[in-house]
């Protein structure tokens, strides 16, 4: 039986932090569903489909992985996939109290699905959505901290000229 993770977030927009993360979850799971959330309370920078087109186009050639949107509480969504265990990134300590905090809770609603912390790689440690669109957004070039199809939705959006100083 295959060993199936949920990578839940908004991944708006999905980030080279977030496919180092996926790439570290394939070492431990045999399939890994990027269950991408609506987003609602973000008020989010692209809207669901734009989400998972370019999350699709990112993890593109990437051996079991999945793209899905989901609504409602993740443990249920977890449960319904046949999911073992939800992936969360860690990126600094200042994270580790909310990401602990949710993992209890969830653990509350169904005891049968972990909770497993993945740590980025360390170029990526400092990354974050927020950070991505707000460099973008002041015209500051997002090449290398998402993929090239992020980059060229980012750059669309912001109106950012391709000359833009790195």
């Amino acid at each position: 039986m295959k060993k199936l993770a949920i990578y839940p977030g908004t991944f708006d927009p999905f980030t080279s932090a977030h496919f180092d993360i996926v790439k570290r979850g394939l070492k431990i799971f045999d399939v890994i569903i990027v269950a991408v959330a609506l987003g609602q309370r973000k008020q989010p920078l692209f809207n669901l489909e734009e989400r998972l087109t370019m999350i699709r186009k990112s993890l593109e050639g990437i051996d079991g992985v999945k793209v899905e949107a989901f609504s409602g509480l993740l443990v249920n969504y977890v449960k319904d996939k046949k999911g073992i265990a939800i992936i969360r990134g860690l990126r600094a300590v200042s994270d580790f109290e909310y990401e602990l905090q949710m993992a209890l809770m969830n653990r509350r609603l169904n005891a049968e699905v972990e909770t497993v912390f993945l740590m980025p790689s360390e170029e990526y440690s400092y990354l974050t959505s927020t950070i991505v669109k707000e460099v973008a957004s002041f015209g500051g070039s997002p090449k290398g901290l998402v993929s090239e199809v992020v980059e060229r939705a980012l750059r669309e959006k912001f109106k950012i000229v391709e000359d833009t100083v790195e």
